[in-house]
């Protein structure tokens, strides 16, 4: 008999029933004030993520890719700079990068994290003759190794500028904060975000009392005092009552991460039940084709922005739409490498040049992950995905 489970990919719902009550009050507040744009919610909220993250400021801003678009300009990066960066991740990774004239140059990522393979930027440093900075991206709610990047930054003489759009709140193997480390932190608040707005916006961190000023005032059209503008800026400022949400929701997010990692290991532990691995062992390998995300070591830690599994690219869009028709959500992050994208054709990449990019875009599925899943939601899609694979096993060896 077909389960009547319903498993969305995500249920924000679900979140705003258990603190209404204060999103509410909060939005309230701000429409008491009338101040929609920057303001004290703004500059409280700023003051709370710096300490968050361990940093000595923080900028809002519009978006997450606003952020890295001022990270960029506050480094002077412009036309004909080049900058190392991940294929598999979001646009606007790249999009910012191109978007000021510059030139992504793309690195291959590790299989086991999906995070970028520091020795794939050292390899992609040595076809660049104006590298500006290279931009390791924190993928799925992890840390990349900061301090080799920290290291090869050294080496290259370039920042490096961590797109931590997944990651607030996880940390590196030396137990750091993301956005604590590198020249210029980046950060969303999407709303699918662990921590997520109503809407867009952004949050910049950095060590450095200049290009916190810097990024300031580039986010307000370079403009410094009002109507005064030494250089051009753009409009990225934060909305007050999106300020006010996300200083609600940085209470519970601790809590919320917690409860993502348990989803996580009851995934993990059903899963290990059936035969997989993690992504350690490749699918090649044999055994169960199922691969779960490689658990942290040392300090670090994992936020799961995604759960994401490995299955091999016979079956892979099949298990999508099997879980699909059985009412239980699913995303591809991401099903084309930004080296292969149409828009980024100009530069020359083929099919073939990040291997590893490559299949993974074939092969990973995210699944949903968010902290208020029920028991029954949990064993409705282990129960699924085990089922689904085990009677179709055979298509994989193909």
């Amino acid at each position: 008999m077909t389960s009547k489970v319903t498993v969305p990919l995500l249920d924000l719902r679900a979140q705003y029933d258990t603190i209404k009550g204060q999103i509410d009050k909060a939005i309230q507040g701000v429409l008491e004030t009338q101040r929609f744009i920057m303001g004290p919610e703004v500059s409280s909220l700023e003051e709370e993520i710096a300490s968050y993250c361990d940093a000595r400021f923080a900028i809002g801003c519009a978006s997450g890719s606003d952020a890295i678009l001022l990270a960029l300009m506050a480094l002077d990066i412009g036309a004909g700079d080049e900058v190392i960066c991940p294929s598999y991740t979001f646009f606007a990774t790249a999009g910012s990068i191109a978007r000021l004239g510059a030139v992504p140059v793309f690195a291959d990522i590790d299989p086991v994290t999906y995070n970028v393979d520091a020795e794939s930027v050292r390899d992609a440093a040595t076809r660049c003759s104006r590298l500006k900075a290279i931009m390791p991206v924190h993928l799925y709610g992890q840390t990349v190794d900061m301090s080799a990047y920290l290291a090869l930054g050294e080496e290259l003489s370039v920042p490096v500028i961590e797109d931590a759009a997944q990651a607030i709140g996880s940390r590196d193997n030396d137990g750091k904060p993301a956005g604590s480390r590198g020249r210029i932190g980046c950060f969303s608040f999407f709303p699918s975000k662990n921590l997520g707005s109503f809407g867009d916006a952004g949050i910049l961190t950095t060590n450095d009392a200049d290009l916190a000023e810097r990024m300031k005032t580039l986010r307000v059209h370079g403009s410094k005092p009002k109507y005064y503008h030494k250089e051009i800026g753009f409009n990225s400022r934060l909305d007050a009552i999106q300020a006010a949400i996300l200083r609600v929701k940085l209470r519970h997010l601790e809590a919320w991460h917690e409860g993502r990692r348990e989803n996580a290991e009851t995934y993990d532990g059903a899963f290990a039940a059936a035969g997989a691995a993690t992504s350690a062992v490749p699918l090649a390998q044999g055994g169960f084709p199922l691969r779960t995300p490689q658990p942290p070591s040392g300090e670090a830690t994992h936020i799961y922005n995604q759960y994401v599994i490995r299955v091999p690219p016979g079956i892979r869009d099949a298990l999508r739409q099997h879980l699909q028709d059985r009412r239980i959500g699913t995303e591809i992050y991401y099903p084309v490498p930004l080296h292969r994208q149409e828009c980024f054709g100009y530069l020359g990449y083929a099919q073939g040049d990040l291997p590893e990019s490559e299949s993974a875009a074939r092969e990973t599925l995210a699944l949903p992950i968010y902290p208020e899943l029920t028991d029954q939601q949990l064993a409705h899609v282990t129960d699924t995905i085990v089922a689904y694979i085990g009677e179709h096993a055979c298509a994989t060896k193909a």
